[in-house]
């Protein structure tokens, strides 16, 4: 089981609009179905998300990572530039991401998630316990709600309320 904490490059808030947030949440449920993901924990923050996940067996968590990456970030861009979208930061957060993308020379254009993640290998009750709690806390911390639950995106209320949270989430 590794956890994937992913920000969009420089800290941009794009998760602050419901359209991109939809997206990251389609495609987290397509990998869910067709690339063997399963997710533990989440959070989705207004800059980054936390992902505790593994696969099912023939699958790789890097692979689904890499490919859930690729396509949110092609995704999300084409979204803010789209013309239709009513987006105020529009030509700003295409010029932070065309920055990163040229200063990353894997990248053609744009870069949208952090280059770097640190996968850790979850291998103890009690590092797991730590990591779900920093993860369902990230809300609380940063001010947005008195309880975990209390965040609509995140797997809080499937631990702590029992209730069904927006994706499918297998509890430890």
């Amino acid at each position: 089981m590794l956890p994937y904490n992913g920000g969009a490059a420089r800290a941009v808030d794009v998760f602050t609009r419901l359209v991109y947030v939809d997206i990251l949440l389609d495609s987290l449920r397509y990998c869910q179905k067709e690339k063997g993901l399963r997710i533990h924990a989440w959070c989705l923050m207004s800059n980054h998300v936390h992902l505790m996940i593994s696969t099912e067996f023939g699958h790789h968590p890097s692979d689904a990572l890499r490919d859930l990456k690729k396509f949110t970030s092609r995704k999300i861009i084409a979204a803010i530039a789209d013309k239709e979208q009513p987006e105020s930061r529009r030509g700003w957060m295409l010029w932070i991401f065309k920055q990163a993308g040229e200063a990353n020379s894997k990248n053609k254009d744009y870069q949208f998630w952090q280059q770097e993640n640190h996968p850790i290998e979850l291998i103890s009750n009690k590092f797991i316990d730590q990591k779900l709690d920093y993860i369902h806390m990230n809300p609380v911390k940063a001010g947005l709600v008195d309880e975990p639950w209390e965040y609509r995106y995140s797997s809080a209320r499937d631990y702590m309320n029992d209730q069904k949270g927006l994706l499918e989430v297998e509890l430890i």
